[in-house]
């Protein structure tokens, strides 16, 4: 049987570094984007330089028909999924204070609802075939917490302890849960800060360096594969040693 990921997210630099690595080790990829459709059109062009079959779809995975729909199509056209990457997230710097009801149920809407939904739809087939692996891409502020990102690390939080239950539970189904927990990564979504934060955030970490995409995809990708299949229920940290 082929296997075929579904990647959330995965038009941002993360979501791409991870298409671009399951490609090359013979994934085949369902992109999911919610409103980068050039990012995902990029995504899906070096997956199909690399010999894979990849197809975009687009949805708000915070809604819950509308992601179970997205998962429905994406194995109606690519087949069964075999693994799932939980990967779609935004950051968002705000006082704790100032935090609206709406900032926060968004939050929790794409990084942890969205998660809930994609991974409640493909895990029938999965289950059925007592095989499958589920990756959830967290955050190092999951672990420690981040001032003026307070909704952001609880929802990474919340994440991490969905990784933790559901490996428990779907373990004698065969099925693995894992967690990433990138540390400060050199993609767009830091950029809100600027070249002189960014130099201080690489000073203060161990290797002295920002981390760079396609470092958390090989991780996620040797987490999906037969090299780790007495590997579920936990948060691999990946940050350079910022946190140790």
């Amino acid at each position: 049987m082929k296997k075929t990921v579904l990647i959330t997210g995965a038009s941002g630099g993360i979501g791409q570094a991870l298409v671009r690595s399951f490609a090359a080790a013979g994934y085949q990829i369902a992109i999911h984007y919610h409103k980068n459709r050039q990012g995902a059109e990029e995504a899906r062009q070096a997956a199909l330089a690399a010999g894979a079959l990849a197809l975009c779809y687009s949805c708000d995975i915070g809604n819950s028909r509308a992601a179970r729909a997205m998962a429905a199509k994406a194995a109606e056209e690519l087949g069964e999924i075999t693994h799932i990457i939980n990967n779609a997230g935004f950051g968002q710097q705000k006082l704790f204070t100032d935090i609206s009801d709406s900032q926060w149920e968004e939050m929790f809407a794409v990084h942890v609802h969205g998660a809930f939904y994609c991974s409640q739809a493909v895990l029938p087939a999965m289950i059925r075939r007592q095989k499958g692996s589920i990756i959830n891409i967290s955050s190092i502020w999951g672990q420690t917490g981040a001032s003026c990102e307070v909704h952001y690390s609880a929802a990474k939080a919340a994440l991490e302890g969905m990784t933790k239950a559901l490996a428990k539970e779907l373990g004698p189904s065969g099925i693995r849960v894992n967690a990433v927990a990138p540390g400060v990564i050199d993609t767009a979504m830091n950029g809100c800060f600027d070249k002189e934060v960014m130099a201080q955030l690489a000073e203060a970490t161990a290797l002295g360096r920002l981390g760079l995409p396609e470092e958390v995809a090989r991780l996620a990708l040797f987490l999906s594969g037969e090299e780790a299949s007495y590997i579920t229920g936990q948060v691999f940290g990946i940050n350079g040693g910022f946190v140790i």
